[in-house]
């Protein structure tokens, strides 16, 4: 199959997401796969011309190696307001183009506006389109303002498009809600390297590369660092003392919008040797830096973006045998329930002491262990079968 990938992220910059772990499996399988995308972090990057020109490359892979993705990324303008208004335009010309050009069997979706036009167009060319949502997208847009605007165009493409994919089963019912017929709706739950992460080795050097010693309590958190996270809560809890006599740690991988907000609590609280912040690193770290936690923590606010998502970094905890103390979200608890290796608090600033007492009473292994049993079902093998089975059987049917 050619599969058109339709996102208004980066593919390079952002993830590893659910979309780089299906794509770059489904290439591997002789898949053509073309991404056109958006570079969303321009303003982070400094000054840069107002004008970025169309380019096309290879990206290099994220998670499976020779893996070869195409990526195509449009004509934008680096003003605010100026870059999503461009892309209507830029994005609209660009999936034309490649509708001639690439003549693609089926249509994937992940963003708002220009999975609109992409759905358009594919009706009218009679190609399928599937809208995969890891997110309540308009939930996403940061300017208010426009977030209503949002709501009403992805509900457009919930109910257009020839299949809806969601991560959980939460986030399926928000997509019937906002209109999707229950017969065009499927969950593709987020997948796992159980391998990559079963007994990596290499947390001790870890530890030791970043001056944390083997009696500490390692809380560990990695992945992109928002507003609502909850990691300037977690690092208010360390100021304040908590866990000091339990020597509790955390060990931050990520970057992102409140990263320089983190690092400034840190530096006032002189917290340097209870906060270690590491910028992202390769992916094929990450399993020696969970190696070298105790627990990891998802201590987000409850916030409605949060509220109906699983962040795919809750799997690779869990299947890396670490217990996860995490913020009690509605989409989490119904994905993990009770006893799975996910002890849930009501707040950020409960995360320190609840993974203080969980060292204490000695069962981070035990629930490490249940964790990892509860995920072994993710494995990204056979969620990737179904995804192409998914896709096949639309492109199967188009040609009845």
């Amino acid at each position: 199959m050619r599969i058109l990938v339709l996102q208004e992220s980066d593919w390079v910059d952002r993830g590893p997401h659910q979309s780089h772990h299906l794509f770059e499996r489904l290439s591997q399988r002789g898949h053509r796969i073309r991404v056109v995308d958006f570079e969303i972090g321009w303003r982070a990057r400094g000054k840069l011309p107002p004008l970025l020109l169309r380019k096309e490359f290879i990206a290099k892979p994220k998670v499976i190696e020779r893996a070869e993705v195409e990526v195509v990324r449009p004509t934008a303008i680096r003003l605010a307001y100026l870059d999503y208004a461009s892309i209507i335009w830029t994005h609209e010309l660009e999936i034309r183009h490649q509708l001639r050009e690439f003549r693609p069997d089926i249509l994937v979706g992940l963003g708002i506006l220009n999975a609109f036009s992409g759905i358009r167009q594919a009706r009218r060319a009679g190609i399928p389109f599937v809208y995969y949502l890891i997110d309540e997208l308009h939930r996403l847009v940061s300017q208010p303002a426009l977030s209503g605007l949002a709501r009403v165009i992805e509900q457009a493409n919930i109910r257009r498009a020839s299949l809806v994919l969601s991560i959980n089963q939460t986030l399926r019912d928000y997509t019937i809600a906002m209109g999707a017929r229950p017969w065009r709706t499927e969950v593709l739950p987020a997948g796992v390297d159980l391998g990559r992460y079963g007994a990596a080795p290499g947390g001790s050097n870890v530890r030791l590369r970043h001056g944390l010693r083997p009696e500490d309590l390692v809380l560990f958190f990695m992945g992109w660092v928002y507003p609502f996270s909850g990691l300037r809560e977690v690092a208010a809890s360390l100021v304040a003392g908590e866990g000091q006599e339990a020597r509790a740690r955390l060990l931050v991988v990520g970057k992102g919008d409140s990263w320089s907000d983190l690092v400034r609590i840190v530096e006032k609280g002189a917290l340097q040797d209870r906060v270690k912040l590491v910028a992202f690193q390769p992916y094929s770290e990450m399993p020696s830096y969970l190696a070298a936690a105790d627990v990891c923590v998802l201590p987000a606010r409850t916030v409605t973006t949060m509220r109906n998502i699983v962040p795919i970094k809750m799997y690779e905890y869990l299947a890396a045998g670490k217990p996860v103390v995490a913020t009690r979200l509605p989409g989490l608890a119904k994905e993990f329930g009770e006893g799975h290796g996910v002890v849930y608090v009501n707040g950020p600033e409960q995360v320190v002491s609840k993974a203080v007492e969980l060292a204490r009473k000695g069962t981070l292994k035990e629930l490490g262990a249940a964790g990892r049993a509860f995920v072994a079902k993710n494995d990204w093998n056979p969620i990737t079968d179904t995804f192409e089975s998914y896709l096949t059987a639309l492109v199967n049917r188009r040609g009845e």
